[in-house]
């Protein structure tokens, strides 16, 4: 099933179920506890981030590749960073370059979101995709400049600003991806392929970053995972590429869909 969060011409925001041919029909409940599908066709004025989430957590050199062309080890352990909740950005709207504390190295990054459905807290990696209310596309976007140089020796600065954390276009339940490391990704920019790889690349997968992120941990329903990207990012491009003004990105995944934001500057 393929959750969609939206708003109606009231303004109104409400979940709905999106089928094959494209209708979007109303939710009744929580998607976070119980729900139906009412059958009532939703009138859509716009569709919003599929979920509004009580955490983002990510990862990171999470892709052997991507590691590689970083000149990164690989790590022993899940490298674990956070984006906070302001930095969440809707399906259509723009990635906005930062201009206050700005950055001229706005990168992006294909990712994998997992949706954590229910509270988990020490879950072991043999039933941690029970935890799992569905998967959606990420963008991690990334200002290389704070992240690297100026931020610090921590990644949250380069990684936190407004809009830096596209999510969507919908959430599809785990019943429907039962094998979350099989999915190809991509990230395409104005056109061209600049991401092009498969979630089998993971050094974590999917239930061994869960396993890590809850133990000694409550990940509280609507907790959301970025588990990495992989290799491709402007920065490690020869020259590199950095967003600008006019760009237009979409990250694709298989069995989920794309994820399309135009690229503006902060005014």
């Amino acid at each position: 099933m393929k959750l969609v969060r939206y708003q109606d011409a009231s303004g109104r925001i409400s979940y709905g179920r999106r089928h094959d041919d494209g209708r979007i029909t109303q939710i009744d409940g929580d998607i976070l506890a119980s729900f139906t599908d009412t059958g009532i066709e939703a009138v859509v004025s716009k569709v919003l981030a599929p979920i509004v989430p009580s955490d983002i957590l990510c990862i990171g050199l999470n892709y052997r590749k991507h590691a590689v062309e970083g000149n990164q080890a690989i790590p022993t352990f899940p490298v674990v960073f956070m984006k906070n909740l302001g930095a969440l950005q809707n399906p259509g709207d723009p990635i906005i370059l930062p201009r206050r504390l700005r950055s001229d190295e706005v990168d992006y990054e294909c990712e994998l979101a997992v949706v954590i459905g229910r509270e988990c807290y020490n879950v072991s990696k043999a039933n941690a995709l029970e935890y799992v209310l569905g998967y959606t596309c990420a963008n991690d976007v990334s200002a290389r400049d704070w992240q690297i140089r100026m931020g610090g020796s921590q990644w949250c600065r380069g990684k936190t600003f407004a809009t830096f954390c596209p999510l969507g276009p919908w959430i599809v339940t785990r019943d429907e991806i039962p094998n979350p490391n099989s999915l190809p990704i991509k990230t395409v920019l104005n056109g061209q392929t600049m991401q092009d790889w498969n979630t089998n690349d993971m050094i974590f997968d999917i239930p061994t970053l869960i396993e890590f992120l809850s133990g000694s941990t409550r990940l509280l329903p609507g907790t959301v995972i970025l588990t990495g990207t992989p290799h491709g990012v402007g920065a490690a491009r020869k020259p590199p590429v950095f967003l600008k003004q006019g760009d237009d990105v979409s990250i694709e995944i298989g069995s989920i869909g794309s994820l399309n934001n135009p690229v503006i500057e902060e005014t």
